[in-house]
């Protein structure tokens, strides 16, 4: 290490005055160039896409805002009664759905085996499955249905089950 030094300033003092001031100039530049590469840029385009990704996490704090307020009002709503809850789904299902749905009840489940039901109905129905009869979907086996789509919307076939409310007994 020492050899190296001692040969870097021979080489040093053995250039033109122009020489080193150029030497110097590239490193310069050269030091300049790293150091807007390292610490510059980086900090610089972190702070360019600062206001877009505060906007991403204060959309999405506004729907986690929203799911929790959801939930709070699904936990303090009034228990819903077993029959209710069968009668509010087979009074929807029918409403919605019409005959392109069939509701069979097991126990604490419902099946609801679909045939060319229109995806526009399928999604509020469960919403609203979820909301008034405090049935949660937990088992979905939905594939396109070869039945023609209507204003580009899809149809489904298949079968969803639905955890109904326990009865009181079992709380």
């Amino acid at each position: 290490m020492h050899d190296f030094s001692a040969t870097l300033r021979t080489r040093w003092k053995a250039l033109a005055p122009r020489e080193q001031n150029l030497v110097l100039a590239a490193g310069a530049v050269v030091g300049l160039a790293l150091l807007w590469w390292v610490a510059l840029a980086p900090a610089l385009q972190t702070l360019r896409g600062a206001p877009a990704r505060h906007a991403a996490l204060d959309a999405q704090l506004q729907h986690m805002q929203a799911l929790q307020a959801e939930a709070l009002q699904l936990q303090s709503a009034p228990a819903t009664r077993p029959a209710d809850a069968r009668r509010s789904l087979q009074t929807s299902l029918a409403q919605q759905l019409g005959n392109t749905a069939q509701i069979q009840f097991a126990g604490d489940r419902a099946t609801v085996t679909l045939k060319g039901a229109s995806a526009d109905a399928l999604a509020p129905w469960l919403a609203q499955a979820r909301s008034n009869a405090h049935a949660a979907p937990t088992e979905a086996r939905l594939a396109r249905s070869p039945a023609p789509a209507v204003n580009g919307v899809p149809r489904w076939d298949g079968s969803l089950v639905l955890v109904l409310p326990p009865s009181d007994a079992s709380r």
